[in-house]
């Protein structure tokens, strides 16, 4: 695969909510949210044009962990699966997988048939992961999560670009169908902000997942290794904004919360443009999902329309 942004535009997505209860991000009201809510707001984001839907992906949080990440963490390939079938046009983005928990024929095998089932609208979002003892649980060296990313990334590219294959060199080919919807498979972004995380983007991705902020230097770093390993074929990047709240806020968004009209919002997110970025994710403050509903029609419909190569 390649780049798949669309060149000269800047185009935004969200990671869902609900899905995923970390107590770093979590609203109150999505603790008593389920399917019905998730939709909606799938549903409304697809017709709004957000470019993405993201869902992240933990196995088991370890006990000493939970109050601080929560268990809710619903499965990833699973719920993107779901979404679609309940969405049309929007990708759907894995933020970020981690293919080293599974074998790689397994991984393979969910994410060639979710691209074929969607039409071509799957993005593969990988990290190394972060917990060790979800590492121990599943008998995988935490230490080396670096290294079985890398294999893993390897591993997809193979499965994704032949029917058969023989990735442990046994001599012994075996076939996978349906094949993905793109010839070599969904894209794969590379999350990560350490400078391994950097290097294996520019190496082995099609586009790069922040962890943190974007600057020029990153950016830079990224091209600069990018053109001395695979010449000059593009990368995709991307930037977090972080909380966002169109309009002026009636409650307390908090001081990290980006909020106002909607030129203020598009003039801040579009220097990002600037730096090279072509897509950015944001997260919509709301107290319940009818807020969330209109937050995600207010950037749409207002805060689009503004950001580079739109329309508006």
């Amino acid at each position: 695969m390649a780049a798949v942004l669309p060149a000269g535009r800047l185009v935004y997505g969200m990671q869902l909510p609900v899905q995923a209860q970390s107590t770093i991000f979590v609203e109150p009201w999505e603790a008593e949210a389920g399917p019905d809510e998730l939709g909606a707001i799938a549903r409304a984001a697809d017709d709004a044009g957000f470019w993405y839907l993201a869902v992240c992906d933990h196995v088991a949080i370890p006990k000493d962990r939970a109050t601080v990440m929560g268990t809710t963490w619903w499965d990833t390939v699973a719920t993107l699966g779901w979404l679609a079938g309940i969405t049309s046009r929007t990708h759907l983005l894995s933020h970020v997988y981690v293919p080293a928990y599974r074998h790689p024929l397994a991984v393979a095998k969910a994410f060639s048939t979710l691209d074929a089932i969607s039409g071509g609208r799957v993005v593969m979002g990988v990290g190394a992961g972060h917990v060790e003892a979800e590492f121990d649980l599943l008998g995988l060296d935490f230490s080396r999560r670096g290294a079985l990313l890398d294999e893993a990334i390897d591993d997809l590219r193979t499965a994704f670009g032949a029917e058969f294959t023989d990735l442990d060199g046994s001599g012994r080919e075996v076939g996978q169908r349906p094949r993905p919807a793109r010839p070599g498979g969904p894209p794969i972004w590379v999350g990560g902000s350490s400078k391994p995380a950097l290097r294996r983007a520019a190496e082995r991705g099609d586009g790069w997942l922040p962890q943190g902020p974007v600057t020029a230097e990153i950016v830079d770093f990224i091209r600069q290794h990018r053109r001395a390993v695979r010449g000059d074929e593009p990368i995709d990047i991307g930037a977090i904004v972080g909380e966002v709240h169109v309009g002026t806020p009636a409650w307390d968004v908090g001081p990290r919360c980006l909020s106002g009209p909607p030129g203020k919002i598009a003039h801040i997110v579009s220097k990002l443009h600037t730096l090279g970025v072509g897509q950015v994710q944001v997260r919509l403050r709301a107290r319940s999902v009818a807020e969330l509903l209109d937050q995600i029609a207010a950037f749409g419909t207002e805060v689009a329309p503004l950001l580079p190569g739109h329309d508006g």
